[in-house]
This record gives structure tokens, sequence and C-alpha cells, in this order.
């Protein structure tokens, strides 16, 4: 990838440049799905993280859990959910605007005071489009997004996914976007667009990877 094509995938529609990887390691848990679905899940966060060179956790000292994936069937499900309000700010007036948005996913991250991700929600509603999506295909889709802080228009052309054979694989161009933006020697948030050619630079280096499931 270009400098120009790493920085779009971390500019937002405002305009601003920002890039956030997580600062703790990740402790997952899943909600919505069966036993067999929930393993699928699990194991394309463990892919991503691996990939990463970053690390799970089965609890979080402060959180417990600090990525929290809701699978759903419809918006309204939402605010019956047991304290998620107090966790997500306006939770009704979000549902409201998904649903007249006709949206089947969202993204909600929390950051430290340097501001590293520290906890994340993924809410994914299993419209007519994601149920005839492959599990391994959605996992993986999901967790490839919630690795790192990417730009909201990020992924609207291209899913970050791709086929080899039969096998659902990360896109070989994103997986060493993100292996490079966890390189020890890089920063783990950035505002400033050269970052970017930083990214770049260690792409060329062989900072590349894929993952699976």
């Amino acid at each position: 990838m270009t400098p120009l094509d790493i920085e779009a995938l971390f500019t937002r529609s405002t305009g601003d440049y920002l890039f956030a990887r997580w600062g703790r390691p990740i402790a997952p848990v899943v909600f919505g799905v069966e036993d067999a679905t929930l393993a699928v899940v699990k194991g394309a966060i463990e892919a991503i993280v691996a990939l990463a060179g970053h690390q799970m956790a089965e609890t979080d000292p402060e959180l417990g859990a600090n990525l929290m994936v809701f699978f759903l069937r419809d918006w309204a499900e939402l605010p019956e959910v047991p304290n998620l309000a107090r966790m997500i700010p306006d939770l009704g007036p979000l549902c409201e605007r998904l649903t007249q948005a006709g949206a089947n996913q969202y993204r909600s991250f929390r950051f430290d005071a340097e501001g590293r991700i520290k906890a994340a929600f993924v809410f994914v509603r299993m419209d007519e489009d994601l149920s005839g999506m492959p599990a391994d295909a959605l996992a993986l889709n999901q967790a490839a997004q919630v690795i790192c802080l990417w730009s909201d228009r990020a992924f609207r052309e291209h899913s970050p996914l791709a086929l080899a054979g039969e096998t659902v694989i990360l896109r070989p161009e994103i997986g060493a976007v993100i292996r490079a933006s966890y390189d020890r020697m890089m920063p783990a948030v950035a505002r400033d667009p050269s970052h970017a050619l930083r990214l770049a630079a260690r792409i060329g280096q062989g900072g590349g990877g894929d993952a699976s499931v």
C-alpha cells in the first residue's frame, strides 16, 4: 500500500487523522450466539491479536471484559440488556438512529488517558445480508475492525477480507498495516498523517502478515 492508501485508512470523514491501538491485553466476551459460533468468534479475535503481536487475557483487572461483542436481531433489543445503558451513553436515541439508518453493525471505543484503546463494544444486527455470511467471515471481519481505531470510512468501499481458495483471510495489505501499527517502535496513538509514512516504511521492511479462520 502507498502512504496515501494507509493515510486514508485512518483519516476520518471530518478530515482528521486519528490512529489508536490497544494499550492493554484484550479480554473478550461474546453475547447472543451458540457455543459453536462463540468458538469461531473468539478464534477470529485470537488470530487477529496474534497477527498484531498483541496479547489476550482472561480478564481485564479494571473492567473484567474489555471487548464486548453483541449479536442481535433488532436494535430494540439493546436497551433491554442489563446495565448496558450505563456503558453506552444515550443508548435509546442511538438505537433509534441505527434503526432509521438501517445499520447492521456499530462499534464504540473507550480510551485511556493517553488515548490508547482500553475497551470496545461491538454490536452486530443479523439482518439478511449478515445472516448469509459464513460465521468465520463475519467473525474475522469484526475482529479486524476492532484491533485498531480505523477511519469511519476505511471499509465502506472494500471489505478487509478476501478469499484464498475456499478460505476466508484478511486482505494481506490490511494484515500488513495491522502488524506494522503494533510494532513496538511505533506510537500507540497518532494524530499526524506522517504516521502513515512511518507505517509504509515498516511494511516495506517486511511488516506484513495475514490471518485466517
